[in-house]
């Protein structure tokens, strides 16, 4: 019987899995066949209407708000926000409010030694390039009880009765704080019991292997990278199952996921300093009606912001194969232009510290959680003060080459977001930053993986790029920077 995944055994179980990058139960080169297969099974067709044109939705009369006749799934409803000492002190948005607690859930299986993944190939009506990998479960709760009146969500009973083993990964974790109000979702990893039959549209898959579809445009999903950055990843002994580093950057990454290196700060005192920043900020946030945002208006088509800037509401009829439900309407939100994510990483002393950012965004349920180094979508600031300009942007955006360790676009959450992408990098550098500096921090990979057992502590967009930092730790990349074709 296969060892359970216990805590003790993880890490270096979940190493061996990251270290078979041409597959194991089925070679990295039969992927793409079976991706272009589950493609051209899997389709949509999306269609702009106007938003009074959505069935199913309705503009409730008093307020404007956007919401789904059977009061399930979400509203789009406006927020008001003021917060002093910020940058901007004021300003209000329409905001997504899904109160409800979806499932992200991997399922994982051994072959032959080796952990794979059950992943899906599923379509969203917000994907710019349509089929994107996902979790083996990804679901709201109005979809799982089937408000939608579609088919069952296969899988979903491993999720909810997982058997003797439990879920290696077990953590509720936030969604974008600038687009949804209180949004999270239940981040999970089960090891299943018995066999398990795979349906169409899914396959196993290494860590090894999505490691190398991290490294492609609009290959997995934002979905997929919140739950595989929870995985326990840090031990003092991955050299044994992953080879020794080939080069300084990787062996200082190596050192950091060491849990007994020595951090630029301990952990106790980064959590003072996150409690810290959550108890000094003062933000104020109230819900109002869609319809009396100042500066936002409504057309048949769209809501858009007056300057032009940020995003548009929009309204989507959509058909798709393959799929719980074949056709449906929802309003989606459409941002403007590309996102730029980043983490600057530096070597302290031998061992690879992350610049994180203690983030305020309204929609957070804690005010503040660790974001990336820099986070924005450049175009955005085009209307705004100087002074508003993300710190360290111009130092992402004018890195030499020859310091980017990862780059690839990436799409958000195709379910409501429409072509949302950002350039996700990571950064060598020499910066140094002020050790008290009250909004940033270097931190080792091992605290962040830590912090990634609990709630509330780490941002999607920062989930994802931990997911991506993982995937430098074998020697080797999928293909050099320079080779590689960027879509933007």
């Amino acid at each position: 019987m296969t060892e359970p995944l216990t805590r003790a055994a993880t890490p270096l179980r979940v190493a061996a899995s990251a270290r078979a990058r041409d597959g194991g139960h089925t070679p990295h080169s039969a992927f793409h066949d079976w991706y272009a297969r589950a493609a051209s099974r899997t389709f949509t067709r999306v269609e702009r209407v106007r938003l009074d044109e959505l069935p199913g939705w309705e503009t409730e009369p008093d307020t404007g708000n956007l919401r789904h006749h059977t009061g399930g799934f979400f509203t789009v409803e406006g927020l008001e926000v003021r917060m002093p000492a910020g940058p901007v002190p004021a300003w209000s948005q329409p905001i997504i409010n899904q109160p409800e607690v979806g499932v992200l859930g991997i399922l994982v299986k051994e072959f032959d030694g080796v952990l794979h993944c059950l992943m899906q190939a599923k379509v969203e009506p917000g994907n710019a390039n349509g089929v994107q990998i996902s979790p083996t479960v990804q679901a709201t709760r109005s979809n799982y009880t089937g408000v939608h009146g579609g088919r069952p969500v296969p899988y979903l009973d491993r999720f909810r009765e997982p058997g003797s083993r439990g879920s290696l990964v077990d953590v509720r974790q936030s969604e974008q704080g600038s687009a949804f109000h209180h949004k999270r979702n239940r981040n999970m990893v089960v090891e299943a019991e018995g066999e398990v039959e795979v349906h169409e549209g899914f396959h196993w898959l290494t860590l090894g292997q999505l490691h190398r579809l991290l490294a492609e445009d609009d290959t997995v999903n934002m979905d997929a990278r919140t739950v595989l950055s929870c995985l326990p990843f840090a031990h003092a002994e991955l050299a044994r199952e992953l080879g020794a580093p080939d080069d300084p950057f990787r062996e200082a990454l190596f050192r950091s996921c060491d849990p007994s290196a020595e951090a630029r700060h301990p952990l106790g005192a980064v959590l003072s300093w996150i409690t810290e920043a959550r108890t000094r900020t003062e933000i104020r946030t109230r819900r109002v009606p869609l319809a009396r945002l100042p500066d936002w208006h409504r057309t048949p088509e769209r809501i858009s912001h007056a300057s032009g800037a940020f995003f548009d509401v929009i309204g989507v009829r959509v058909e798709a194969g393959g799929r719980e439900v074949a056709r449906w309407s929802q309003p989606m939100i459409e941002p403007h232009g590309t996102g730029v994510v980043a983490f600057l990483t530096r070597s302290i002393d031998g061992v690879l510290h992350v610049l994180m950012n203690a983030r305020v965004e309204a929609g957070y349920m804690d005010v503040v959680e660790l974001a990336p180094t820099v986070q924005c979508t450049p175009a955005s600031y085009e209307h705004l003060p100087r002074s508003a300009r993300p710190r360290y942007l111009d130092a992402v955006e004018g890195a030499d080459p020859a310091r980017v360790r990862f780059r690839s676009v990436l799409s958000e959450e195709g379910g409501r977001f429409h072509h949302a992408r950002n350039r996700y990098l990571i950064v060598d550098t020499d910066l140094d930053v002020p050790p008290d500096d009250p909004h940033y921090r270097w931190m080792t990979v091992h605290q962040l993986v830590e912090l990634l057992r609990h709630s509330h502590y780490l941002n999607i967009q920062a989930r994802s790029l931990v997911a991506c930092l993982q995937s430098l730790l074998l020697p080797g990349e999928p293909a050099p920077i320079a080779e590689r074709k960027v879509r933007v």
